[in-house]
């Protein structure tokens, strides 16, 4: 084992045998984030928890006794942060999951295996929601194509769609976070959530890998909209 530039052991997997080069780069790229390490010391599903620890932490979106929907939850570190931070492990708040992967059971999580794409997943939402939502979080990414122009209109799409869902289903005051890519959220979203909500930043958390595009729309203060239209019912 080598050592990195910081110092600590790093982990080389051998190839041979089946293992693709992606793989084999994937594996190693596990074996050697911190936060991959930390989040199994933790007790977290993932090293995404601490992406939102570290937005929460700073921006204060998840307080006990709200509800919050978490839109691609699988394997569930978002819906632990979240079950944690609201309360409803005790009760005291809501936090409805899905995702298109099972998910084993999270305590203080309601979850559902759904595609958030398919037509009548928002309103077997809503009735699992059974009310308006404070929060509502998106870490879901598209299917990659490798077709850069398709990728992002893709991820675009995703985000599009989830923006729609929060404004149809958020009380007054309440924050939208998603996750977006490269330059971040487009000028035709980024208006629209202008629209909506009276701050919206562009965050890159710690724990998002500095070789990744990855970056997060915080979207605070939902000026209500539709929002003032009755929740629709399953």
């Amino acid at each position: 084992m080598a050592k990195d530039t910081t110092g600590r052991l790093r982990v080389t997997v051998k190839t041979g045998g089946k293992r693709k080069l992606s793989s084999k780069l994937w594996l190693e790229r596990q074996l050697n984030d911190p936060y991959v390490a930390q989040a199994k010391r933790d007790g977290w599903r993932s090293r995404a928890a601490y992406k939102l620890i570290e937005m929460d932490d700073k921006y204060r979106f998840l307080k006990p006794g709200l509800t919050v929907v978490d839109l691609g939850a699988a394997p569930g570190g978002w819906s632990q942060v979240a079950a944690k931070r609201v309360g409803s492990v005790e009760g005291k708040g809501r936090v409805i999951a899905i995702d298109l992967l099972e998910m084993p059971e999270i305590v203080g999580v309601t979850f559902a295996q759904l595609d958030f794409l398919d037509a009548d997943a928002p309103e077997k939402l809503i009735a699992m929601m059974e009310g308006r939502a404070d929060v509502v979080l998106s870490d879901m990414a598209a299917n990659t194509t490798g077709h850069r122009k398709t990728d992002q209109l893709r991820i675009v799409g995703l985000v599009e769609t989830a923006a729609a869902f929060a404004a149809d289903v958020l009380r007054p005051g309440g924050t939208f976070v998603a996750k977006v890519f490269q330059s971040g959220a487009d000028a035709d979203l980024l208006a629209q959530l202008k629209r909506d909500f009276q701050t919206v930043r562009h965050v890159k958390p710690a724990a998002s890998r500095q070789d990744s595009s990855e970056r997060y729309v915080l979207a605070t203060g939902f000026r209500g909209g539709s929002a003032g239209k009755p929740a629709h019912s399953a």
